[in-house]
């Protein structure tokens, strides 16, 4: 049996015609760029998240950059984030000017709460809390430091759409919020897409003057902008798949309940859910220290994996200038050497996901 990484096909199935006929009623429109789909869309995403305002933006790391543009973060500010966050995390931080600071992950794979005012100094000038793999932060330590320090918190959602975090939605905890619709996210596009989303009305109409070259007022630039827009396609076939997020999300928590009873192997480890938070199960994250083994194994009976990721941002060429070497942050290089995400998609079969479990729990290392 043959079982990639991910399979997008199978969810776009799930609902073809309505994503055709809504492609061609925007193909047809005559009307592309920042038009009645995307108002539409950050309308009913605002509403369904539970925040004021929502800003489509071209992606992810976009949504990023202008967040921290928009907070007035910039050279010789300092940002907190987790050390082994996805490197655009950082890199959102750093184009802007100011410094990642990195702090070391909780049990959870997550931003250590408890380690963040140790790396405070009178450079910090924000958290960025970002919710990997499907699971919160603990939103109420960040929260309670950034006030006690006078901090911007911004959160990350690329990979926590509808987590919650005490009954809160993650992303209307923070000052702002960043969403990537990636198509592998919880809410995929088909292409590239994001946005920022806030409660405050003055950072929303920035980060629409700032995707837009600067500009309100056609030709008339106030500053020097970007141009990062949600275009109007994606906005409407978001618009389409928005209204099953609650079942895509439910049958994936399914499939990690699955996993979560079937996989016994002890040398395997599974990543626990924070107490207080939901899971949305973005990826299905496991540990094991024989993981290339591992990975090389699975391979050899077409189970696809990916590793997120396989090397941290500290060690990557592109942040050298920090000037952190191996041994630096122990905790996230552990966790790039032994973390495996395994097949985790919408409309995957009982079946499938049976012969995965099987074939994790047969595995032994060779070096045993």
């Amino acid at each position: 049996m043959k079982i990639a990484a991910n399979n997008l096909k199978r969810q776009y199935d799930l609902h073809a015609e309505e994503y055709e006929a809504k492609a061609l009623e925007d193909l047809r429109s005559g009307w592309y760029i920042l038009g009645q789909e995307v108002k539409t869309f950050e309308k009913e995403f605002a509403d369904y998240i539970g925040s004021k305002y929502c800003v489509g933006l071209a992606n992810g790391l976009d949504a990023l950059i202008l967040a921290f543009r928009i907070l007035g973060i910039g050279a010789g500010d300092e940002v907190i984030v987790c050390g082994n966050a996805y490197i655009a995390c950082m890199m959102g931080i750093s184009i802007n000017g100011a410094l990642p600071v990195l702090v070391e992950p909780d049990e959870y794979a997550n931003l250590d709460a408890d380690r963040i005012e140790e790396k405070i100094t009178d450079k910090t000038k924000a958290i960025l809390a970002v919710h990997l793999y499907g699971q919160s932060c603990d939103m109420t330590k960040i929260c309670a430091v950034a006030r006690k320090h006078n901090l911007k918190v911004v959160e990350d959602c690329a990979q926590s759409h509808m987590t919650t975090w005490e009954g809160k939605v993650c992303g209307t905890i923070g000052d702002i919020s960043c969403f990537s619709f990636y198509p592998t996210k919880g809410l995929g596009a088909f292409g590239d897409a994001g946005a920022l989303l806030t409660d405050n009305e003055e950072y929303a109409e920035a980060a629409k003057m700032l995707r837009n070259y600067g500009s309100r007022v056609h030709y008339e630039n106030e500053v020097v902008g970007v141009n990062s827009r949600l275009d109007e396609l994606q906005a409407g076939l978001l618009r389409v798949k928005l209204k099953y997020l609650d079942d895509l999300n439910a049958e994936r928590c399914e499939i990690a309940e699955r996993y979560n009873t079937g996989i016994t192997n002890p040398l395997i480890r599974v990543l626990k859910t924070r107490p207080g938070s939901n899971n949305t199960w973005h990826q299905y994250e496991i540990f094991c220290d024989y993981r290339d083994e591992l990975a090389a194994y699975l391979k050899e009976k077409e189970i696809g994996t990916i590793i997120h990721y396989p090397i941290p941002p500290h060690l990557s060429e592109a942040y050298a200038y920090l000037g952190l070497h191996e041994g630096d942050l122990p905790l996230t290089e552990k966790h790039s050497r032994t973390v495996l995400s395994i097949p985790m998609y919408n409309g995957m079969t009982i079946e499938e996901q049976q012969y995965v479990i099987d074939a994790l729990n047969a595995f032994v290392p060779e070096a045993k």
